[in-house]
């Protein structure tokens, strides 16, 4: 079989450096922007030219940090059963390529402002295509497995939540892709998710984002999962100790001190 070697022409640049940071699908955020940054000495100046005015474009990139690929893989939306990952997209595949349609914002230099979009921070970028709704739109194809869905709820955030959310966002803590992410489906299934029922309030449910936790309740007739105020993961002893392995005692603290628990 032939090989290719290729040579990534820049690099994807976000706030977002965990997997667990992005959403699904880009589509589904679209509060968060970032940044390609094509390398310079290319010539690549002259291959933006032309580009503004599109609405959207492909990213094809590196699924860099996997190792390795496997033939069937567990997929959020879908039953216990596995699926070929041909038929997903999922990023353990053969040839770690990835592709994305992202909105453009603005094309300045060799830098890109882009949004509505699902990679990392880090992420090498190979190629860059327009996207073109005539070609590449076909809204009535069918969608094989992907149409048996698990039931979808409507996640919202009340009041508290949402100025906590803004506090943690102005200090490039993101928490909401993950929730709506996360809650979307299946939101109390602690199989597949850190979750677990809340040890105090009946009802409510916490779901574990790295040290911070994020508390639910979920209404199952109307379809909503109403996420109603997020708190921190250390305890009060935790935070009065020096040791900081994730480095954000200090944001905690700061949380804890604008938004006291009652």
């Amino acid at each position: 079989m032939e090989s290719w070697t290729f040579h990534p022409i820049g690099v994807f640049s976000s706030p977002r450096k965990n997997r667990y940071d992005v959403p699904r699908q880009g589509v589904l955020d679209t509060s968060h922007e970032a940044e390609v940054l094509l390398h310079e000495g290319n010539n690549f100046e002259h291959a933006l030219a032309d580009l503004r005015g599109f609405d959207r474009i492909w990213l094809l990139f590196v699924f860099h940090l996997n190792e390795g690929w496997k033939p069937r893989v567990q997929v959020p939306r879908n039953s216990e059963e596995k699926i070929g990952v041909f038929a997903t997209r999922a990023p353990y595949r053969p040839n770690p390529v990835g592709l994305s349609c992202v909105r453009l914002l603005e094309v300045n230099g060799l830098r890109l402002r882009i949004a509505e979009c699902d990679l990392i921070d880090g992420t090498p970028i190979l190629d860059i295509k327009p996207y073109l709704p005539f070609a590449d739109s076909f809204p009535d194809a069918a969608t094989g497995w992907a149409e048996e869905r698990d039931a979808q709820y409507d996640v919202c955030f009340e009041s508290l939540a949402m100025q906590q959310l803004l506090w943690l966002r102005s200090d490039d803590v993101d928490l909401l892709p993950f929730a709506e992410t996360q809650l979307e489906a299946r939101p109390t299934d602690d199989a597949r998710k850190r979750v677990s029922p809340h040890p105090d309030l009946p009802g409510r449910y916490v779901l574990a984002y790295r040290t911070w936790r994020i508390v639910f309740r979920v209404d199952s007739d109307a379809g909503l999962v109403h996420v109603e105020h997020i708190r921190s993961g250390y305890t009060a002893e935790e935070l009065s100790v020096a040791d900081d392995p994730h480095e954000d005692k200090s944001l905690h603290r700061s949380f804890i001190e604008d938004f006291p628990e009652e």
